[in-house]
């Protein structure tokens, strides 16, 4: 063969986004209402912090940070094992804690046997797979919320309520320890509704130091 296939055939072409489906507080807690008493502060606690299940997963009580108001990602859930991140991973990173994160995590109560946060029914790390079988499905069904309903959406749901509150972009893409770009590219509905938010803030600003636009109007600006 004179020429490579592969290159011929062109870049790869990325998958399209999957829809932003964000919970309402009314659903997070119906859907909390029906799960297990151990993990109904669970849905709250994800959609309040942003993190991802293989995150959630591998949480310990050391990495709360009262003081600083903090929570420390350094783990995660690989292959069924908990793996430290690397400290150049984006994924390493602090998560503010929210005062309803904290409410969440308050609800929990502490066990003697493990320092995870969230661990399985007898200890130990909790299976995702179980969980979903055990416990969400049952409790989606039961709540009668809303088809697709995943486990993931909770992180969704941070997000979309962080680019309502104002977050800036790379403040939020730090936060969640993702890309700009993985923002823009799952969010950029929510991005583009945030316009007049955005620009009411820049007025207040304006104001606040003195700045009608006036000026710059007249200098071309």
């Amino acid at each position: 063969m004179s020429r490579n296939p592969a290159k011929l055939a062109g870049k790869n072409r990325q998958p399209p986004p999957r829809g932003v489906r964000a919970y309402t507080r009314g659903e997070l807690d119906a859907i909390a209402a029906e799960l297990s008493a151990r993990y109904m502060p669970l849905p709250e606690f994800a959609a309040a912090t942003g993190l991802r299940p293989e995150e959630w997963q591998a949480l310990e009580r050391r990495d709360i940070d009262r003081r600083s108001g903090v929570l420390n990602v350094l783990r995660t859930v690989s292959d069924g094992e908990i793996v430290e991140l690397a400290k150049n991973s984006r994924s390493r990173r602090q998560v503010p804690s929210s005062k309803r994160a904290l409410a969440a995590l308050d609800a929990f109560s502490p066990r003697l046997d493990t320092p995870l946060l969230f661990p399985a029914p007898r200890g130990g790390l909790l299976n995702l797979d179980h969980f979903r079988a055990r416990e969400w499905r049952p409790a989606i069904e039961a709540s009668g919320v809303r088809e697709p309903a995943r486990i993931y959406d909770l992180r969704a749901t941070f997000a979309s309520n962080a680019i309502r509150a104002g977050v800036p972009i790379f403040e939020l893409a730090k936060i969640m320890g993702t890309s700009v770009r993985m923002i823009e590219l799952h969010y950029g509905s929510l991005l583009d509704g945030a316009a007049a938010a955005i620009a009411n803030r820049l007025d207040a600003y304006d104001a606040e130091h003195g700045h009608d636009g006036e000026e710059g109007s007249a200098q071309g600006v």
